[in-house]
């Protein structure tokens, strides 16, 4: 198969791409691959030759903690579109995890791909680089996000962000969108109690803010959400640079 179209989308939405740079994104070479929910697409500590890109559903970022094995945190979601571990290509391997959020497909791209380009093609190279800082400014925000808000502003965050990422690529809109979390799920990515994310998606509803079905958000007033949320997507680099 061929690159995904959304992580081409994903890298128009940031910069120009020439005919040639087009060309060379629509030859790489890729193996789909279907994974269920919960399987594990790329496994921690184990040294990669091949990287691996969302095609559809979600994935996560999972890590194991050290004495207790049958807990977890997330520290990613992933979305169609998205490298889950072009770090893995200049590493030795991951130290987490990389599991599938409801059913999922993938694609992935040999890391001999990814040495020709970055060998042949500095504008698309610089590209993928700028890929992995987008990554890290995303897990910042999570950071500062954790720090400073509470339970409902917390998960109103969350929620504003993945639709942002998703519409971005074409994969969701009309502010609407799928997110086929568990509750214990949610609670892994945003440090609370099952309880207390139960209560959070509870007040955004009452707050009329979200309609949440099953794995359907369905966002009923964007502007009060980003309000709660103090939303502010730049940290996503959402706009081309003048130059």
């Amino acid at each position: 198969m061929a690159i995904t179209e959304y992580f081409i989308r994903f890298l128009q939405r940031r910069d120009t791409l020439s005919e040639d740079d087009l060309a060379r994104l629509r030859a790489v070479r890729t193996e789909h691959v279907s994974f269920p929910s919960g399987a594990v697409i790329v496994p921690a500590d184990r040294a990669a030759r091949r990287s691996c890109m969302m095609l559809r559903g979600l994935s996560a970022r999972s890590h194991q903690l050290v004495g207790r094995p049958e807990e977890r945190v997330i520290t990613a979601l992933h979305v169609p579109g998205d490298f889950v571990d072009l770090h893995g290509f200049v590493l030795a391997g991951l130290e987490h995890s990389v599991v599938a959020v409801g059913p999922a497909d993938v694609e992935f791209i040999d890391h001999s791909e990814l040495t020709e380009i970055t060998e042949n093609f500095p504008h698309l190279t610089r590209l993928l680089w700028m890929a992995t800082l987008i990554d890290a400014a995303v897990h910042r925000q999570w950071l500062v996000a954790a720090a400073s808000l509470r339970s409902s502003a917390h998960l109103a965050h969350l929620l504003c962000e993945i639709y942002t990422r998703l519409n971005t690529v074409g994969a969701a809109s009309h502010h609407q969108f799928m997110l086929p979390l568990l509750q214990r799920e949610l609670a892994d990515i945003l440090g609370y109690s099952p309880i207390h994310v139960n209560r959070a998606v509870r007040d955004l509803r009452d707050r009329g803010l979200i309609r949440w079905a099953g794995a359907d958000v369905k966002i009923l007033n964007w502007q009060g959400l980003t309000t709660l949320a103090r939303f502010d997507p730049g940290y996503l680099d959402m706009e081309r640079q003048s130059r």
